[in-house]
């Protein structure tokens, strides 16, 4: 149930850049045109753009910067999920993993403007600045095996790709198994885990987490990964950008799951595979090994040739490309 100040920024939000009278609000919610004012401005508070002029009322600009789930769900055709928005938290996948322990049901999605201790695969930091990224978590109760979830983070890398390109006009690649690459650089990371039902054999839970840089972080990337990352804007973000690419890979993904098993999102992650022909290492722990990706198998695994002709077909794992000798 929606606080007053919920409802509010939901009318808002739902005629976002054009004025809705006070009167319009009270007569609405049912109540004063003092509580209107008040809540108006603790969501001015809160980092909300708000305009107010007699006789006209309340405006929420379309260039207002702070995410709200009332914002995400207008632009949502799916049913059934349950949207949070926090400001700056540690970690959306840990926080969601607590309440996934606790009884959340599946389509719990938590979503932060920062993350103070953002993470990527095998331990990574992951930059989560205020108002440069979008930082999301998503609750499943998937009824497969572990080894299955591969597809969970591959239909996501589809999800994200379909919905960068639909809004933001930009050509994507997808490198095994779950980065999302524009111009030869990394905009975004995919991180899937899980907890298993050891009666079942299968998955309890499992918690899709997505990291997006829309922009570059303030003081620009750290000098370890500049030559590989990258964002999908330079400066400035078209309006209302970070609900919309939220609700469009919530849309596509939650399509994609509904037959998650069936592989039916196979051809669209094999065409935008980026590693295909190239020189790559295999990494196993503190090892790195050469070896040619050849292509995606149908159950999203990558193979690969090592230089004594050996093939092989990872499911898990990591690899980097090649650097090119001088």
């Amino acid at each position: 149930m929606m606080n007053t100040k919920e409802q509010i920024l939901a009318i808002l939000e739902a005629r976002r850049g054009s004025a809705v009278s006070g009167e319009e609000i009270a007569a609405h919610l049912h109540i004063s045109r003092a509580a209107v004012s008040k809540a108006v401005s603790a969501l001015k508070g809160e980092g909300h753009t708000i305009s107010a002029l007699n006789r006209k009322g309340y405006t929420l600009l379309s260039t207002s910067p702070v995410l709200s789930a009332a914002g995400i769900e207008k632009y949502l055709s799916r049913r059934g999920l349950s949207i949070t928005v926090m400001g700056e938290v540690t970690s959306t996948n840990t926080l969601l993993k607590t309440a996934a322990e606790n009884g959340a049901p599946e389509g719990s999605v938590l979503i932060a403007e920062a993350q103070s201790a953002g993470r990527g695969r095998r331990g990574k930091s992951f930059i989560s600045q205020k108002q440069t990224g979008l930082y999301m978590s998503v609750l499943l109760r998937p009824t497969m095996s572990a080894a299955a979830a591969l597809h969970i983070t591959t239909a996501a890398a589809v999800a994200v790709a379909l919905a960068i390109e639909t809004l933001c006009g930009r050509k994507t690649k997808i490198k095994w198994v779950n980065d999302i690459y524009i111009g030869g650089r990394k905009v975004c990371g995919i991180l899937t885990e899980g907890a298993l039902d050891l009666e079942s054999g299968g998955l309890a839970y499992a918690i899709l987490g997505i990291g997006i840089n829309l922009l570059p972080p303030r003081g620009g990337f750290p000098q370890e990964i500049r030559e590989i990352a990258g964002a999908l804007y330079a400066e400035e973000l078209p309006p209302d950008l970070r609900a919309k690419l939220a609700a469009e890979i919530l849309n596509n993904f939650f399509s994609l799951y509904e037959n998650i098993g069936s592989g039916a999102h196979y051809a669209e992650y094999a065409k935008r595979d980026d590693l295909k022909g190239k020189e790559i290492l295999v990494l196993r722990g503190k090892e790195a090994f050469p070896a040619v990706a050849e292509c995606i198998t149908k159950n999203f695994g990558l193979a690969v040739r090592y230089p004594d002709g050996r093939r092989e077909v990872l499911s898990s794992g990591e690899v980097s490309v090649r650097p090119r000798q001088a």
